[in-house]
């Protein structure tokens, strides 16, 4: 009956039997050391001179699939075999009704000539004849052989179905100094192939369709015999409890399947069978070759797993906190020197479970990231609604002192309640760190790092205690959960700066992640790269009042990244509507702190947009000797801006750009790209930000452009220092203005002296002056000479 097609589909999936996978022959072992022997198989090579004869069994119960697997056993086997004609010589015989030559054992002298023949065998077929075989062995020996001047090996490859009594000339054969190897085929009679094979039996029967085991037993017995040395350096043998397993006699429940049982209407009818299988175990011992690898040793320290990737290398799989060290030692010490507070989220809203997390997180930090010689500048503060100072930074000097300290805190001394991280955050700032002397007038100012670990959403806000505590040069670091990600790169100000986890267990895994961002403190900004840094605003109505402030907290993270004074870096700000307007220029502060105070006071604009005149204004004013740029520096002008008015900017850009300043432009919401790039020049010098609420993750991407433009070669005369239209000459590592009308350094101021040069230009109005004098002298010497013709006709009228 035909179902239709969805009940036909649900059919064919109930039809499906699930069994369990029954091994013909079992090798008691851990599934390491079956990895072993299988390794030692494949590495195994048996170079002695002897006779091979492969007996193959053909016939219909060994069937064409388990054929094939006979003749793939048999060429693994030729490949661990030394073939020559002084070593080992290989032939082929295949029976079924009756036995046929497939090749002597002198007609193919190498390995892959024997290799190709094996594979061109065709499966024959008929009764199973394997006394008619063995005694065709007997009568016409071991064709192409050296008759007996070297050991004789036959391995017959059979199910061990017989028809007939197949013992009488294998009994023979062992009597005339043949060693036969019995290796089962399919589903084996271990019986007969034990009866066949030579003594000691449990060592010549062997199961053909594991290949690499089966040759590591026939040469590991082979080895044990002299005929051969097969066993490479290092290897050794050993004995395994076996099960051999035969189809028969034995009926023994396996599992359940689904089955069919018809159906109602449409739909299938299915239910759980018994599925039995039936076998006969047969307990023997099994011989193999085990080769020493380099995870005998056990060299993966504090619980890692080693993997072996050969008979000399490995690799070990570390638990989190041990990085990629190759015997996972731990190695993720602090690479830098910090002053390091913790400041850990005891709050009610976390609760105890959700501390000790966090406490368990952080001891294992401390015992991995602090080494031997890692200073022990570490501080751990607890806070809900207060904040309580478990260990004061540098108050222990040994990692044990302090591990003793933080075992010892204990959940809810941070006062209990909700938390307040902002409060926290602000009281950490004030009174977490101290200086210590370290001679009479030196401080040790070391980089102050405070980790934020917190579970639960503050009570309180953060964004202003957090930016007190970076306009402090806190660096602040944020672990937690996933679900607070956007609270926590609002305090730590970079998305770079936060690590969270999906579920706690996860937490160790991130001791590597946190090491590498509590020491990125190091590479932030550019320490001593000398700039002079112009930052454009866009202060126009299509901005707005709020995203403008989110301007000038970016302007200030940008600012603490750069040694602002008269030596390094320095910093001038230009805001931009309509109109620009100069907030404050290059040389006016000296100090970062005075730069962070001065971006609070930039105004708000509004109205329309024009970054041209922006442009031009930065061009002809802002980058001027007067006004604080710096000759030999190299510049940078950086335009924040959302895209409106952009319009009038490529030829101003590009004038800046002629003279040797870098343009970079950071572009917000949905700019307009091409318009922004044309400003740029390159797509190197422009930034995407997808909103405004997102341009504090982008700092440090502009700071690390910004430090990698600085680094370019400095061209004394570009843009060129000499003001009121002086040339600028360039000397050897140094420059010269050379000034028409006007003196100094850089012509700044207007010449006393006359000139004492002809060809130097005159002012417009002695220009224009003497351009009249000279014209009314012309007319009047025309007028003259007109005079004199007229005279000159007049006197000759009256001759």
């Amino acid at each position: 009956m035909h179902l239709p097609g969805q009940a036909a589909l649900l059919s064919s999936l109930l039809l499906i039997q699930v069994r369990s996978c029954v091994s013909v022959q079992e090798i008691h072992a851990s599934q390491e050391m079956i990895v072993k022997i299988d390794s030692a198989g494949e590495s195994m090579r048996c170079s002695a001179p002897f006779d091979l004869l492969l007996l193959l069994d053909g016939s219909h119960s060994v069937g064409k699939g388990s054929f094939e697997r006979c003749k793939h056993f048999a060429q693994k086997l030729v490949r661990a075999l030394d073939v020559g004609p002084n070593k080992v010589r290989v032939g082929a015989v295949q029976f079924g009704s009756s036995p046929r030559l497939e090749f002597p054992l002198d007609s193919h002298l190498t390995e892959e000539e024997l290799v190709r023949r094996l594979k061109k065998i065709s499966y024959r077929g008929g009764s199973t004849q394997t006394g008619l075989a063995l005694k065709y062995v007997l009568r016409k020996g071991f064709p192409g052989g050296r008759d007996g001047a070297a050991p004789r090996v036959l391995v017959l490859l059979s199910d061990g179905r017989s028809q007939g009594d197949p013992e009488p000339p294998a009994l023979r054969l062992k009597r005339d100094g043949v060693a036969v190897f019995a290796v089962g085929v399919r589903y084996p009679r271990w019986e007969e192939l034990h009866a066949l094979a030579s003594t000691p039996r449990e060592q010549h029967v062997l199961f053909a369709e594991h290949f690499a085991d089966a040759v590591n037993g026939l040469l590991s017995t082979l080895s044990a015999s002299g005929v051969c040395a097969a066993a490479p350096p290092g290897c050794r043998a050993e004995t395994f409890p076996c099960v051999q397993k035969t189809l028969e006699t034995v009926k023994e429940l396996q599992g359940n399947f689904m089955c069919w049982k018809g159906s109602k209407g449409y739909l299938p009818s299915a239910s759980l069978c018994p599925y039995y299988r039936v076998y006969k175990k047969h307990q023997t011992t099994c011989h193999r070759t085990v080769c020493s690898e380099p995870c005998d040793s056990t060299p993966c320290q504090n619980g890692g797993t080693c993997v072996s990737e050969g008979p000399e290398t490995f690799r070990c799989l570390c638990p989190p906190g041990y990085g990629d060290n190759p015997t996972c030692d731990p190695q993720l010490t602090l690479e830098c020197t910090v002053d390091l507070l913790f400041l850990v989220d005891g709050s009610s809203s976390l609760g105890l479970e959700g501390f000790l997390h966090f406490k368990s997180f952080l001891k294992r930090f401390l015992q991995v990231a602090l080494g031997g010689d890692t200073p022990v500048n570490v501080g751990v503060a607890q806070y809900s609604s207060q904040v309580t100072m478990e260990a004061k930074v540098g108050e222990y000097r040994s990692v044990d002192e302090l591990l003793r300290a933080v075992e010892a805190t204990a959940y809810g001394r941070g006062g209990g309640g909700d938390p307040h991280t902002g409060a926290a955050l602000q009281y950490v700032t004030r009174h977490g760190f101290t200086s210590r002397p370290v001679f009479a007038d030196v401080q040790d100012d070391l980089p102050r790092v405070v980790v934020l670990l917190s579970g639960s959403p503050s009570a309180d806000p953060v964004d202003e205690p957090a930016r007190y505590a970076r306009d402090r040069e806190i660096f602040l670091v944020a672990v937690g959960p996933e679900a607070l990600k956007a609270q926590l790169s609002n305090i730590t100000g970079n998305l770079h700066r936060t690590v969270t986890y999906s579920a706690p267990g996860g937490l160790e895994a991130k001791i590597p992640e946190l090491r590498t961002k509590i020491c990125s403190v190091d590479n932030q900004g550019c320490p001593g790269q000398a700039l002079d840094l112009v930052m454009v605003l866009d202060a126009s109505a299509a901005v707005g009042r709020d995203n403008f402030a989110r301007l000038r907290d970016f302007v200030r993270s940008v600012s603490v990244q750069f040694d602002i004074n008269r030596d390094v870096a320095q910093i001038g700000l230009v805001a931009y509507g309509r109109m620009p307007v100069t907030a404050f220029d290059l040389d006016t502060h000296a100090s970062g702190a005075a730069v962070l105070r001065a971006v609070g006071d930039v105004p708000y604009l509004g109205g329309a947009s024009s970054t041209g005149s922006a442009l031009l204004h930065v061009h002809s004013e802002t980058l001027t000797v007067s006004r604080g740029a710096r000759p030999g520096v190299n510049k940078a002008v950086v335009v924040v801006t959302d895209g409106a008015g952009a319009e009038d900017a490529l030829v101003p850009a590009q004038k800046i750009r002629d003279n040797g300043v870098s343009i970079f432009v950071v572009g917000i919401g949905d700019v307009q790209r091409d318009s922004l790039l044309r400003i740029a020049g390159s797509v190197g010098r422009m930034v995407s930000v997808a909103s405004y609420e997102d341009l504090q993750y982008f700092d440090e991407e502009l700071v690390q452009m910004l430090c990698a433009d600085a680094k370019r070669p400095v061209d004394l005369c570009r843009p060129n220092p000499c003001m009121n239209d002086g040339i600028c000459i360039l000397l050897r590592g140094s420059y010269h203005c050379e000034c028409r009308g006007w003196e100094g350094p850089h012509c700044e101021y207007r010449s006393a002296r006359p000139p004492t040069r002809g060809d130097l230009p005159r002012p417009a109005s002695l220009r224009r002056s003497q351009w009249k004098s000279h014209k009314e002298l012309r007319m009047q010497r025309r007028a003259a000479r007109h005079r004199g013709h007229a005279h000159a006709a007049h006197a000759d009228t009256h001759r």
